[in-house]
């Protein structure tokens, strides 16, 4: 199973971080992947300043990834959240950043091209 990490950067402004569930999807030339959950069990994932990585396996190769998308949903109330930016490490070892710089409020998908 191809597996591709990434990588997602918290801003260090004041209440930057967040509690909610943050899902990954990625697109490709060749597919979509499903909505991955990014949560490391027992870890307090995207607080303030934070860059956290995570593995996401998918079924096939998904081709030369043109974008992703990122969904909020709320976990215990409303909670905003600073994204400074995604990267995503392919299979063959490149690095894709896919800059964002941005308040993601209520419950959004968003959608992020790589810059």
């Amino acid at each position: 199973m191809p597996s591709y990490t990434v990588t997602v950067a918290t801003g260090s402004q004041r209440f930057a971080g967040t509690d909610d569930y943050v899902y990954l999807t990625l697109q490709g030339t060749s597919g979509c992947s499903e909505r991955h959950l990014l949560d490391k069990p027992f870890y307090n994932d995207f607080e303030r300043g934070a860059v956290d990585s995570y593995d996401v396996s998918v079924e096939e190769d998904l081709g030369e990834i043109q974008l992703i998308k990122i969904e909020k949903r709320k976990y215990w109330y409303q909670d905003d959240w600073y994204l400074k930016y995604v990267t995503v490490k392919t299979l063959v070892g490149d690095y894709l950043e896919f800059p964002c710089y941005r308040w993601i409020t209520d419950e959004k998908e968003v959608v992020l091209r790589d810059g």
